[in-house]
């Protein structure tokens, strides 16, 4: 699974840990009010699993920090 570029219209697009290289850039759009929204690309291989299996698994680093509201869908969300 990749990160790909989410292109919503009317958002700009950020690259998080671009300069980081201990962690794999991250592209992303960012909502005024404080969303990130990032959209994740599957290989074929990740599609049939996923299709067989029904699981997705998601890590989060929060290196001991209180957890972020998160939330994944398989639709781009509605931006005004």
């Amino acid at each position: 699974m990749n990160p790909v570029c989410p292109d919503i219209k009317g958002l700009p697009n950020v690259i998080y840990a671009k300069d980081q290289p201990e962690y794999l850039p991250l592209p992303a759009a960012k909502t005024p009010d404080g969303e990130v929204i990032t959209c994740w690309q599957f290989s074929w291989h990740e599609r049939i699993k996923l299709l067989f299996t029904g699981r997705l698994f998601l890590t989060l680093m929060t290196f001991n920090q209180p957890l972020q509201p998160i939330r994944m869908s398989v639709d781009p969300p509605e931006v005004p």
